[in-house]
C-alpha cells in the first residue's frame, strides 16, 4: 500500500526542490514567501521548476492549475489535490 503524503510533506519537498532549482538556502524560504519576490523570479523561470515538480511527485500539472499561484502553500495544495 502506498502511503499518502501529507500536506506538511508536500510543502516541505517543494521548498527543497525551490531551493536547490534557484540554488538559494533553504531556510531562506518560508510556505507563505511569495516565491516571485523571495527568489527574484519572473513567470517563466517559475515555469522552469514544474518539470521537476511534475518529476518528483508523478503529477502533471497543466498551467492553468498555477494561474495566480505565487506563494508555495498554494502550490503546496495544487500539487496535494493532484497526488
Amino acid at each position: 500500500m502506498q502511503s499518502m503524503t501529507t500536506p506538511d510533506r508536500t510543502l516541505d519537498q517543494i521548498l527543497d526542490l525551490a531551493a536547490a532549482h534557484f540554488k538559494v538556502p533553504r531556510q531562506k524560504l518560508t510556505p507563505d514567501d511569495d516565491f516571485f519576490k523571495t527568489l527574484k523570479i519572473d513567470n517563466l523561470q517559475a515555469l522552469d521548476l514544474l518539470p521537476r515538480l511534475e518529476h518528483h511527485f508523478h503529477i502533471e500539472l497543466p498551467d492553468y492549475e498555477l494561474q495566480g499561484v505565487s506563494d508555495f502553500r498554494t502550490l503546496a495544495s495544487r500539487i496535494q489535490s493532484r497526488l
